[in-house]
């Protein structure tokens, strides 16, 4: 295994973990846009977000497997194809049935970068090393929701909403160019017997770990309580009369947050292990969204600010969070890494699709919705967090037998 990544790598790394958020987040500010366009209702425009939600979750179990079997390289490169191909699809749909169909097969490409990036890292980098990878990776990933959706309120200013999805067709094909120029990674000279047996293995191995179950938990309950909140936001702060630049604007304060959290994170495993820093870590996740609820069924919220500072203290511990519980989750599955991977991203962007299903659903309540819904996954994370300690505890046992 290597030591550590090239800067060029690094920067592939980046590019291919924004993809999926780019996708998410550049069109934000136009949701009210494309309503009127389509002449539709704002649950099937925030439904839009749902399936892209739930096409990513699908395409990972598939992904996984696949990369596992033939190589990191050729899927990922089919991915992206597959992913330009369906955003020039968005670009031009005629109405709201054709645009949430090529939403859909859009999350099937752009989910090809998310399983596929991880299991290289895995493949590659051992210990401490792949944790510091994650942790440099992650805040970078966190510049998408603000840079995003402001270029996408640029360049729906300028030149209409569906630019915004010609974009998104250039970066996956600069994406292709790339991915052609990496080495694979995968033992594809040990992935000779047959792929229902190999199957059948590596998700009984995967499934039957504690470990993996309880960092699954916490990934998924943190990331699902920030698409609850790009769910509902843009019609929560069109309701209090903000524009599209100031929505978009409104993702700047959390970036900033969540790359102070990462790099934070980076900075501190230097100096304590993961395992003492994530009880902190989540205390401060569950404490915002706990305050989020609160202010929610207290006052009348009439500006965004008094939601916004509470979410960034959870985009803090999001930042910390995601690449320890990441490099966790994956940590004994370099035997199917893509697999575990697919798995991980498959189970976490589902709990993701229930969050933004279930605000797109009821989005008349407004912020009500979405703060619920954002405080339903402080408690999945708890769960997940006891999952962690019990398989602690498991291996400490174990060792000491």
């Amino acid at each position: 295994m290597k030591n550590t990544p090239s800067k060029i790598t690094l920067f592939w790394f980046a590019c291919l973990s924004m993809l999926g958020f780019l996708a998410t987040d550049m069109y934000l500010p136009s949701f009210e846009t494309i309503r009127a366009d389509f002449a539709t209702t704002q649950s099937l425009i925030g439904l839009s977000l749902s399936v892209f939600l739930l096409g990513m979750a699908l395409g990972q179990v598939i992904y996984g497997p696949l990369s596992d079997r033939v190589g990191r390289i050729k899927v990922l490169v089919g991915g992206m194809v597959l992913f330009s191909l369906a955003s020039i699809a968005c670009s031009f749909a005629p109405n709201i049935e054709v645009f949430l169909a090529a939403r859909f097969v859009q999350a099937l490409g752009a989910c090809s970068a998310t399983v596929i990036w991880q299991a290289v890292v895995v493949d590659r980098y051992d210990g401490k090393v792949s944790e510091r990878v994650f942790a440099t990776i992650m805040p970078l990933v966190a510049l998408s929701p603000a840079l995003a959706p402001l270029l996408g309120a640029m360049l729906e200013h300028q030149l209409g909403w569906r630019s915004i999805f010609i974009a998104l067709v250039g970066f996956g094909a600069v994406l292709a160019i790339m991915t052609l120029k990496e080495p694979e990674s995968a033992n594809l000279s040990q992935q000779q017997e047959k792929l229902t047996v190999k199957l059948r293995s590596d998700y009984n191995q995967i499934l039957s770990s504690k470990k993996f179950w309880g960092n699954m938990l916490i990934f998924a309950a943190c990331s699902a309580a920030f698409f609850a909140y790009l769910t509902g936001s843009p019609f929560v702060m069109s309701a209090m009369g903000y524009s599209g630049t100031d929505i978009g604007l409104s993702y700047a304060p959390q970036t900033v947050a969540f790359i102070v959290g990462g790099y934070g994170c980076r900075t501190l495993l230097n100096h304590f292990e993961s395992k003492k820093l994530l009880p902190w870590i989540l205390a401060l996740f569950f404490s915002s969204v706990l305050i989020m609820f609160v202010i929610s069924i207290s006052i009348n919220v009439t500006t965004i600010w008094p939601i916004l500072i509470p979410f960034c203290f959870l985009a803090v511990a999001n930042g910390a969070i995601y690449p320890l519980v990441i490099s966790a989750a994956l940590s004994d599955f370099r035997n199917c890494s893509a697999t575990a991977a697919g798995l991980l991203n498959f189970m976490q962007t589902m709990v993701c699709f229930a969050a933004s299903g279930l605000v797109s659903a009821f989005a008349g309540f407004g912020l009500l919705t979405v703060t619920v819904a954002m405080f339903i996954t402080g408690f999945i994370a708890i769960i997940g967090f006891i999952l962690v300690t019990k398989a602690r505890h498991q291996q400490a046992v174990i060792a000491t037998a």
